[in-house]
């Protein structure tokens, strides 16, 4: 099953959801609004942390949706 934690590091309502395939890790950064819930980016997962460049795109795209 995957398993989702929060990332408040983004924004509050943001989430990680972490899926296994055979090969990979893969990661979907998602915003739970109360009208969708918007996608912000399917990365593949390679170290422990988050990766800055993600977060910071996480924010940015964030913030569109926002305006």
């Amino acid at each position: 099953m995957p398993d989702s934690r929060p990332m408040p590091s983004i924004g509050s309502h943001c989430h990680e959801l972490r899926i296994v395939d055979a090969n990979k890790t893969w990661r979907i950064i998602y915003y739970i609004d109360d009208e969708a819930v918007v996608i912000l980016e399917v990365f593949v997962k390679k170290t422990q942390n988050t990766p800055q460049k993600v977060i910071d795109v996480c924010k940015k795209r964030l913030a569109l949706y926002k305006q």
